[in-house]
């Protein structure tokens, strides 16, 4: 397992510089603290934050670096002080392995809005080493940053709960959305949009899909389950469903307007921003003020919200609509999620891969 003298490696698959082209790199792994959870790697998520990174559109990213964050595996071992664990478990692991755990946030149980958050890759350890993430065959990740995932749930059904499907769910929750009867939209209908539709359909709202084109409305109404389809550039429909909407979740990763879906909205609706976008957005001010709208932001969610995210879907029966491929394929995987040619989530079957070492 790793002594004390040798660190043990892994093989993962890293972006070497703005190209984003990964290949195999083996890479050095830290042995099991008495807090760490050694994981082998089943399946991991491919989100659409791991294309900036690995091209650096935000213009932070470090190489060599192995992206992904919604991380399904086994435990292969665990430290001196893991007691929420096992040896054999299924587990989860996310976006964060790190925190300060003293301010506020950490506090309140909302460890993603720490200052001091350390991400899952493209980050610095609290031993100065590079973090990598999960499109790789092994990880060690504090308990703390661990879920359990509830017996009964496919293990590669689960790999986008863990950032997609938490990321609608906390802003839900936290906002006080959760009731049924309420109308909500989905703004874009990819990896995260499309586990909007399924999360507030299990809520019991009235789901509106709005998207640039009909291309997905067959999608959206027969195979999601939602009650609307709205075409953002069809001015007449627009206008009809003016303040019919409680909330929208904006899900759009690229630079768009923002007034067309402000005046979708109710009195005191909310229009939440999901997309990572690095530019500036705008609109005018009355379009906020004459109905007390609200623009606000969520970020993942927690711990605690992605284990309470995780028993809700079990409940409930649902499922994710994804695409299994190995990590061979994972080049190609990227290049359509950039054309946004996956219905909903590309999910990597490390497991099942060959990772040449």
């Amino acid at each position: 397992m790793g002594s004390l003298e040798a660190e043990r490696t892994t093989v993962g698959w890293a972006a070497r510089d703005p190209s984003g082209i990964l290949s195999p790199y083996t890479f050095n792994l830290r042995n099991t603290g008495p807090d760490d959870v050694y994981i082998k790697v089943h399946y991991c998520g491919v989100c659409h934050s791991d294309l900036h990174q690995i091209k650096n559109d935000l213009g932070m990213s470090n190489y060599p670096m192995v992206p992904g964050h919604e991380v399904v595996g086994e435990v292969l071992e665990v430290g001196s002080d893991v007691t929420r664990f096992k040896v054999g478990e299924i587990v989860g692991a996310g976006l964060l392995v790190g925190c300060c755990k003293s301010c506020q946030a950490c506090q309140s149980d909302i460890e993603q809005y720490c200052s001091k958050k350390i991400w899952s890759y493209n980050d610095v350890y609290i031993d100065g080493k590079p973090t990598q993430g999960g499109f790789a065959e092994t990880m060690v990740v504090e308990q703390k940053f661990v879920v359990k995932i509830p017996e009964g749930l496919e293990p590669d059904q689960v790999a986008p709960l863990l950032c997609a499907g938490v990321t609608v769910y906390s802003p839900l929750a936290h906002f006080g959305l959760k009731n049924s009867g309420l109308r909500g939209g989905i703004l874009g209908l990819g990896g995260v949009g499309h586990m909007g539709v399924k999360i507030a359909k299990a809520f019991g709202h009235h789901v509106t899909v709005i998207s640039s084109s009909d291309k997905k409305k067959k999608e959206a109404l027969e195979h999601l389950e939602a009650d609307e389809y709205l075409v953002s550039s069809d001015a007449t429909s627009m206008q009809g469903a003016a303040d019919s909407l409680d909330y929208i979740i904006d899900t759009v990763p690229v630079g768009h307007p923002l007034e067309p879906y402000l005046s979708l909205l109710k009195i005191d609706g909310k229009l939440i921003l999901m997309g990572v976008i690095n530019t500036p957005l705008q609109f005018v001010s009355p379009m906020v003020m004459l109905g007390r709208k609200s623009i606000t932001g969520s970020f993942v969610g927690s711990i605690k919200e992605t284990e309470e995210m995780l028993e809700f879907w079990k409940e409930k029966g649902l499922s994710s609509m994804i695409e299994v491929v190995n990590i061979d394929y994972i080049n190609n995987a990227f290049e359509r999620l950039e054309k946004n040619d996956v219905r909903y989530r590309f999910v990597v079957d490390v497991k099942g891969s060959e990772f040449d070492h």
